[in-house]
């Protein structure tokens, strides 16, 4: 008899990640944006990178890197500690790393745009989504009108702006802009120690496409890691607990 194989009706972005594809059944769905939330040492940043420099070396797919936290040598001293050659990859056009100064007061949609239209990569990561809202909280998103989505707010919004109603519009704005461009982006977040949320701000797990979970617990002198992902649209998943150890070649699932 013949078998007939399954065919994937969604086109997929592959992490390159040991264990983490087999549980996204076959890789992100192409265009996705994912929150990868964690706590501080987790490996957020390692495994954003990690994602870019396998889409680069196994894909031949270009990576943008948007970092509001570390500049790119502190990027590429990240990168020597797993022997990731990001500088060369760098050189050859396959990822580009830029650091945004959240505190200069540029429009950094503008920015966001201008480096997609010229750089046009097929993957994104935007480290860090908590440091990049507290900044647009206080300074607001400017629309093509040049009026702060604060403003719109107040427009729009006849009900007292509240911090979590603010932060909500800037949130839905920036997914907006990001997902127009079709890539599949990740964007870090700190995971409160609380845990009642998945986000810093408690509104983009809501917005985003996807949300993966980096949780570390250390028990006497050993440092259990887990990883879960928690919600992903478009494509079934391998739910629950999975153990994980930041190793020489960076994340892997055990």
């Amino acid at each position: 008899m013949l078998r007939v194989m399954a065919i994937d009706p969604i086109a997929r972005t592959k992490t390159g990640i040991q264990g983490l594809d087999k549980a996204l059944n076959g890789g992100f769905p192409q265009g996705n944006a994912v929150l990868i939330a964690g706590g501080a040492g987790t490996g957020k940043s390692t495994l954003c990178l990690q994602y870019l420099i396998n889409g680069a070396a196994l894909f031949g797919e270009k990576g943008l890197y948007i970092s509001t936290e570390q500049n790119k040598n502190e990027l590429y001293k990240q990168a020597a500690g797993f022997n990731w050659r990001l500088e060369d990859l760098e050189q050859r056009n396959l990822i580009k790393i830029v650091y945004v100064d959240i505190t200069a007061g540029e429009n950094f949609l503008s920015i966001l745009e201008t480096l997609m239209r010229q750089f046009t990569p097929k993957r994104v990561v935007l480290d860090s989504l908590t440091t990049l809202t507290d900044s647009l909280m206080v300074s607001g998103i400017a629309d093509d009108k040049g009026f702060s989505l604060v403003q719109i707010a107040e427009t729009v919004n006849p009900i007292p702006r509240t911090e979590q109603i603010l932060s909500k519009s800037i949130l839905y704005k920036l997914f907006k802009e990001i997902k127009k461009f079709q890539v599949t982006t990740l964007l870090t977040t700190e995971l409160p120690e609380d845990q009642k949320t998945l986000s810093a701000d408690g509104v983009s797990e809501f917005i985003a496409d996807g949300v993966i979970c980096l949780r570390s617990m250390t028990v006497g002198d050993s440092n259990n890691r887990n990883l879960e992902i928690k919600k992903m649209r478009y494509t079934p998943v391998d739910g629950g607990l999975k153990s994980y150890e930041l190793a020489a070649e960076g994340v892997t699932l055990l």
